[in-house]
C-alpha cells in the first residue's frame, strides 16, 4: 500500500502530490558487522542492506525508480530516457523496472574503464530491451540526445520521459528522504542505536541529498559521511546544495522550511581522497578493503561505490576517529547475480560501440 511507506506515513499530504509505486522489499534490513567493528576498534559496526532493496536487482537505484517510473507512467510516457557511464547502475536499473512498466528506455552512456560489472549492466539493459548510446563526452552527449529529441516530430514518436544521472532529481530523491524516515523507524523499534555516522558513496547526489533532509526530518544529528566517487564536475558541494534546496521546495514549507538549509547541509562532511582519479577505477586500498569485507561480513562491495565508502570507513577507524561511536555504512551496491536477468544476450547483441568492452583487459577487481 502506498501509504504505508514512512514518508506518506509521517506527511499524508505527499502521497497526493507525489507520485509512487511499489517496486522494493522494503524496509531494508540492517545487519550487525560485530566481527569487523571489533577488528576495526568501533562501538558498533551497522550495514543498511540496499543491496536487497528488491529481488533480481537491487540497489540504492530501485528506490528512486519507485517514484520516477510512477511519475511517467502517470503522464502517459511510453519512454524513459536517462544517462550515465557505461556500467551504469541506474542506466541497467531503469531498463529493466521500465520495461516491467511497459516503457522503452533509451540509456545515453559516456565511457569507462572495461571491469565485469560494466558488461554486465550492458548486457542487462539490452535484455531489457533498452537502446543504448555511448558518446566520448559531456558535450557531445548531450547534442546527441538534443539530435535525438529533435526526430520525433519527423517520426511520430513521442518525447520520452527524462530522468537525470543516477535518477537524482528532487523527485527521485525523495526516495531517500524516506529512506532515512525508514531508518528512524528501525532506531525507534530498537534495530539499531542511533548512528553517529553514516558512510555512503556520493555519486549523482541523490542518496546523500534525501538522507540529509530525511535524518532532519526525522530529528536525528547523524553525520553523513558523504565519499564522491565521481568527478567534481558531477558531485560539488554548490550542486549538493543546489539539490537539496530543490528537494526542500518540493516537499513544501509544511514539511520542511527553506531556513533548515544550512542545518542539513552542515551534517553533511563530503570526503574527496578516495575517488582514485578515475571513475570506475578501484584504487589498491579500496581493493583490500573490499577483501576484508568479503572475509569478515557477509557483504559483497563493488570497487566504484560502497567500496570507497567502506575504504573511507576503515581509515578513519584506523585513525581511531571513530572510538566508541555507532557506525552505519549504508550499502547501495546490487547485490543479485545478473546471470539470471541477461538469459542468452551475448556482446553481439549489443551496438558496436560497446564492443570493445569486453575485449579489453580488465585489471581492476570486477565488483
Amino acid at each position: 500500500m502506498v501509504d504505508t511507506i514512512p514518508l506518506f506515513s509521517r506527511y499524508p499530504r505527499l502521497a497526493d502530490r507525489l507520485p509512487y509505486m511499489s517496486l522494493c522489499e522494503l524496509p531494508t534490513a540492517i545487519e550487525p558487522l560485530t566481527g569487523l567493528g571489533q577488528l576495526l576498534q568501533i562501538g558498533g559496526l551497522y550495514a543498511k542492506r540496499d543491496d536487497r532493496s528488491a529481488a533480481g536487482y537491487g540497489g540504492n537505484k530501485v528506490r528512486k525508480l519507485e517514484f520516477l517510473l510512477a511519475d511517467a507512467v502517470q503522464k502517459n510516457r511510453r519512454e524513459v530516457l536517462t544517462f550515465g557511464f557505461a556500467g551504469s547502475n541506474f542506466a541497467a536499473a531503469t531498463a529493466l523496472y521500465g520495461r516491467r512498466q511497459g516503457l522503452d528506455c533509451l540509456s545515453m552512456l559516456l565511457p569507462q574503464s572495461p571491469s565485469d560489472y560494466v558488461r554486465s549492466n550492458l548486457l542487462v539493459g539490452r535484455a531489457a530491451g533498452a537502446t543504448l548510446m555511448q558518446s566520448p563526452s559531456v558535450p557531445r552527449l548531450a547534442v546527441r540526445a538534443l539530435w535525438q529529441m529533435a526526430q520525433r516530430p519527423f517520426s511520430g514518436r513521442p518525447l520520452p520521459y527524462w530522468i537525470p544521472a543516477g535518477g537524482s532529481s528532487p523527485l527521485g530523491v525523495c526516495a531517500y528522504v524516506n529512506a532515512a524516515l525508514e531508518l528512524a523507524g528501525q532506531i525507534e523499534a530498537g534495530e539499531v542505536p542511533v548512528p553517529d555516522r553514516i558512510y555512503v558513496a556520493m555519486g549523482s547526489m541523490g542518496t546523500v541529498a534525501g538522507l540529509a533532509v530525511g535524518l532532519h526530518l526525522a530529528g536525528l544529528d547523524s553525520r553523513v559521511v558523504a565519499v564522491r566517487v565521481v568527478e567534481k564536475r558531477f558531485a560539488s558541494a554548490r550542486g549538493l546544495s543546489d539539490l537539496i534546496g530543490r528537494v526542500i521546495d518540493l516537499l513544501g514549507s509544511d514539511v520542511v522550511s527553506r531556513g533548515a538549509k544550512p542545518q542539513i547541509i552542515g551534517n553533511i562532511e563530503v570526503r574527496e581522497e578516495y575517488f582514485g582519479g578515475e571513475y570506475g577505477h578501484v584504487p589498491a586500498e579500496t581493493a583490500i578493503v573490499m577483501e576484508q569485507f568479503a572475509t569478515e561480513t557477509t557483504l559483497r562491495l563493488d570497487g566504484t561505490y560502497s567500496g570507497k565508502a567502506a575504504t573511507a570507513l576503515v581509515a578513519d577507524a584506523k585513525k581511531g576517529a571513530l572510538g566508541d561511536q555507532q557506525v552505519i555504512l549504508w550499502h547501495t551496491f546490487n547485490c543479485h547475480p545478473l546471470q539470471p536477468l541477461i538469459g542468452s544476450i551475448t556482446v553481439r547483441d549489443l551496438p558496436a560501440e560497446f564492443r570493445d568492452y569486453f575485449q579489453t583487459q580488465v585489471t581492476d577487481p570486477s565488483i
